[in-house]
């Protein structure tokens, strides 16, 4: 599976100890944030000699991960050519939740060109199935478009040499073979992984943090994950069960969690909890979990209560990881980040009410309530580029 072992944009190059793919990675990644750019100008945001630069830029050209674009304009000497990421290569995004899943197509710079959603169906062992129909008739409606493979995003730990589900309670459907399904389906590679392992990789992927820098991202959903990079790597632990924060027991008398457990996080800071606070305060049935942030926005009471209740409770949680892990940053992935103005400094002041060793820094994913469907693109490069 995917690990964190690629440079992002904004570190040095590789040492001669350090394997050539490394280099690769950056040279991509400075061209996806910087193109259109020289040969020249790559050398020199790179840091590598050009010897090195003009040869990977011919083994990209050569693989069609780019492409060269029109000559500029100097005043003397030779025209420098421009490169460019090829924007005819792609990757399709499976982000699948307990109600529904998002199929996204995707530039290898991360921009969605097309997004759909399918419902499951009622039968639970058609599930798998109706996903796979549905990545094919997309992939089919974007034929103009190459695929370099196909990043899955499970809320779930998943062990893709079985092929089964490690750990997932709040999926009731059977979808262990949802890789070899889709892969059967469409012939293309499939990358599966937890969706805050794939979203702590795109955070790196992207340039957005160093893999120097140890970091979590905190999924939050109908339920709460987290991904963690830690030494540069991603961290997975024994069976690949790293990480499982949601289900850290904070109250031992409280509400019953789907993995069987009481009182944990999650049940108190998920979307889900936010929703059942908006219940109990307005005596109503919640709206959704986006329209109550918006009623949050307007000044509704019933709504300003419980998401407030519900940062109080993920700081706490993030207070736990801040204390267990210290990690430089703590990355926030889900509907939650969309109103950051307001829930970003409410779950920053609830972390830090008690006292911290190292202080993270706390921030949404770069991306926004995109992030999940852009890290499909981070989990498929990590396993193709190299």
């Amino acid at each position: 599976m995917p690990t964190a072992h690629f440079l992002p944009n904004n570190q040095q190059s590789a040492s001669n100890k350090m394997p050539r793919q490394i280099n690769r990675n950056l040279i991509f990644n400075q061209i996806r944030t910087r193109q259109p750019i020289s040969r020249a100008d790559l050398a020199r945001s790179s840091g590598l000699q050009r010897s090195t630069v003009s040869l990977i830029v011919e083994e990209l050209l050569a693989e069609r991960w780019i492409v060269e674009g029109p000559t500029g304009q100097i005043p003397r000497g030779r025209r420098p050519t421009f490169l460019n990421i090829n924007g005819q290569r792609g990757v399709l995004a499976v982000d699948i939740h307990p109600a529904q899943t998002t199929l996204a197509v995707l530039d290898l710079g991360g921009k969605i060109l097309a997004q759909d959603v399918v419902v499951p169906p009622d039968n639970p062992k058609k599930v798998v199935t109706s996903i796979a129909d549905a990545v094919r008739n997309m992939i089919a409606a974007h034929s103009d478009r190459s695929f370099d493979g196909i990043g899955i995003n499970l809320p779930g730990r998943f062990d893709p040499q079985l092929e089964k589900f490690i750990f997932a309670p709040n999926i009731d459907w059977p979808v262990g073979r949802i890789k070899t399904r889709v892969e059967q389906a469409t012939g293309l590679l499939v990358v599966v992984d937890n969706v805050a392992n794939a979203c702590a990789l795109s955070e790196i992927w992207f340039g957005y943090s160093d893999s120097m820098h140890d970091l979590v991202t905190v999924n939050v959903s109908e339920g709460i994950g987290t991904g963690i990079i830690a030494n540069g790597r991603l961290l997975r632990g024994e069976g690949g069960v790293a990480g499982e924060f949601g289900h850290v027991q904070l109250d031992p008398n409280g509400l019953p969690c789907g993995c069987g457990s009481r009182g944990c996080w999650e049940t108190v800071a998920s979307n889900r909890a936010g929703m059942r606070y908006y219940s109990e305060v307005a005596q109503k049935p919640a709206p959704s979990f986006d329209a109550m942030l918006r009623l949050a926005e307007s000044g509704d009471p019933a709504a300003k209560e419980a998401i407030d209740r519900m940062c109080k409770a993920l700081g706490r949680g993030m207070h736990m990881i801040a204390s267990a892990l210290a990690p430089s940053e703590i990355v926030v992935v889900g509907d939650i980040t969309t109103t950051w103005h307001m829930t970003g400094p409410a779950i920053d002041a609830e972390m830090r009410k008690n006292r911290l060793v190292r202080v993270p820094k706390l921030r949404p994913a770069r991306g926004g309530n995109q992030a999940r469907l852009r890290s499909a693109v981070a989990l498929v490069m990590n396993e193709n580029l190299l």
